[in-house]
Formats: structure tokens, sequence, C-alpha cells
């Protein structure tokens, strides 16, 4: 989870330095995101297979699913999903450094 934020992190401050109004744009994507991942209501609670589907493509879903186990015992863990998360988390976080070390060289010009 801190490996995504810390990505999505670099991401979002890279692009509202040059846009401005995005931050708008990211903070309405970021709710909806909240809702499309199991935090309030568990995956077992969740009937339909294909929206079950595509709650599992998100990839903050089995962290939140982790968390719910340790904290409370109970929880629907999936070692393909956890895998899916872990890449998703190395992915962005290089491709945030990256994305990040190509344009901080113009954020003194853009401030």
């Amino acid at each position: 989870m801190a490996a995504m934020a810390l990505g999505c992190g670099l991401i979002v401050s890279s692009i509202t330095i040059k846009y401005r109004d995005m931050a708008i744009v990211i903070t309405f994507g970021v709710k909806l995101w909240m809702y499309a991942t199991p935090v309030v209501y568990p995956m077992s609670g969740v009937e339909n297979e294909l929206l079950c589907t595509l709650i599992n493509i998100n990839p903050v879903t089995q962290p939140m699913e982790l968390f719910r186990y340790v904290l409370l015992g109970e929880g629907t863990l999936s070692f393909g999903g956890i895998l899916w998360s872990a890449f998703f988390a190395i992915a962005i976080i290089l491709g945030g450094m990256m994305f990040f070390n190509k344009v901080e060289k113009n954020f003194m010009d853009t401030i």
C-alpha cells in the first residue's frame, strides 16, 4: 500500500504542478476508487461473479482484504490477487519515479 501510495503521489504531484485543475479531477477519481475498493464492504458479500471479477482487478482490493484478515480474522484472499497487487505496486512506483524525474527539471519554471 505504501509503494502504491508513493508511486501515485509522485505521478499526481508531477501532473498537478503543470495542470492545476487536475487536482479537482484527481480528487473525484480517488473518491470513485474508494467505492471500487472493498473498504466498507467485504468481498464475501459480493455475489455477482462479474462484479467480483471487476473488483478483483483493482490492485488495492487484496491489501484491503489482507488488512481485514489480520485485524478481524476473516477475509477473502487469493494468491493471484496478491501477486497482481505486488506487481502493480512495483510498476507504479517505478513509473512514478521515472515520470517525476522527467518532469522535475521544469518544476521551477512552471511554479
